[in-house]
């Protein structure tokens, strides 16, 4: 039950993602900083696919995904094309590696220790979702700021 409800939810807001990014009117702006905005909607959008592709594709999935933290924050002017590719393909790992997921393992451990206590899988793909919406309401806020 609750992996089918996590797959839809990630499926739901991963869709967002991918039209909050379609809706910049001007393209450049999705890599604009201001004064106290430190991180542009392109790299927020790099951070979630690097975050979910380790968490879920590398940890859970086995899909061999290196991450390169530095450079989801680093990289810019990724061509919108190719942002939204990576957004679909990510979407896509998701829904395969939650579909391949027994619901036994929702309440084993997670393979990593992320924070400072051991906890379940089953708790941690609720807490990536919650940090994948986190991160959509500050790119809906900085599309709505500074896409002008």
């Amino acid at each position: 039950m609750i992996t089918a409800s996590l797959r839809s939810l990630y499926h739901r807001d991963m869709n967002k993602l991918k039209t909050e990014v379609e809706a910049y009117q001007n393209e450049e702006n999705l890599w604009k900083t201001d004064k106290n905005i430190s991180n542009s909607a392109g790299n927020l959008c790099l951070h979630l696919i690097g975050n979910l592709n380790h968490f879920i594709g590398a940890q859970l999935g086995n899909t061999g995904y290196i991450r390169h933290r530095e450079l989801e924050f680093s990289l810019k002017d990724l061509p919108r094309t190719e942002l939204i590719e990576k957004i679909e393909a990510t979407t896509a790992m998701i829904d395969s590696v939650l579909s391949q997921l027994p619901e036994t393992e929702m309440e084993k451990e997670y393979p990593l220790v992320v924070f400072e206590d051991k906890m379940t899988t089953g708790y941690f793909l609720i807490h990536l979702i919650s940090h994948l919406d986190y991160h959509l309401g500050q790119i809906n806020y900085h599309r709505r700021l500074l896409d002008l």
